[in-house]
């Protein structure tokens, strides 16, 4: 039997795969930081009701998401969510459009490994029907996404920077949007 040997083009890519793939698993460990930090948490619920404070305990009120995100009809959002936040440090913080991600597609991540976060983020059911560029741009430019890094006093800051954030998004996406085993 005749030995055939792999060409060294094949051995490199492999090797480059592989370097890609880490490089994607790395990037994605900045996302989750972020995502699992009180910021993100507190709306990315599973069922309906908001977390809130750094310790992510239920919002007082009872206040539930509503159809579309923005509360019911008895009680929305924006009745306490003003356009900026309140300076009285654990006052009710604020953005224009206060709102948590609609019913239809609630981008719940709250107690997820990081496999199945991963899985979440990558599939437009479960992500606001988003593509993988759709994302970067989300977290680019939504105003309550960027409050995160702006929230009022007496509220902890992401991991990472904003700009750090985004830019681990993109190597991730780059990287062909690894999962964790």
């Amino acid at each position: 039997m005749k030995r055939r040997f792999l060409p060294i083009a094949f051995c490199t890519c492999a090797l480059f795969a592989q370097e890609q793939r880490q490089a994607g698993l790395q990037a994605f460990r900045s996302v989750a930081s972020v995502l699992n930090s009180p910021r993100c948490l507190n709306c990315h619920v599973p069922g309906d009701n908001p977390l809130q404070g750094d310790d992510n305990h239920t919002h007082s009120m009872k206040v539930a998401r509503g159809t579309d995100g923005k509360g019911t009809p008895a009680m929305q959002c924006v009745a306490c969510h003003q356009d900026s936040n309140v300076t009285t440090p654990h006052a009710p913080p604020g953005v224009s459009g206060w709102r948590m991600p609609g019913a239809e597609s609630p981008m719940a991540w709250v107690g997820l490994p990081a496999s199945k976060l991963c899985r979440v983020l990558k599939d437009p059911a479960t992500n606001g029907n988003r593509s993988l560029a759709d994302l970067v741009e989300h977290v680019r430019t939504d105003k309550i996404v960027n409050w995160a890094w702006a929230p009022g006093p007496g509220r902890t800051l992401p991991p990472i920077s904003h700009t750090a954030f985004v830019d681990a998004v993109k190597a991730w996406i780059d990287a062909g949007a690894p999962c964790p085993e």
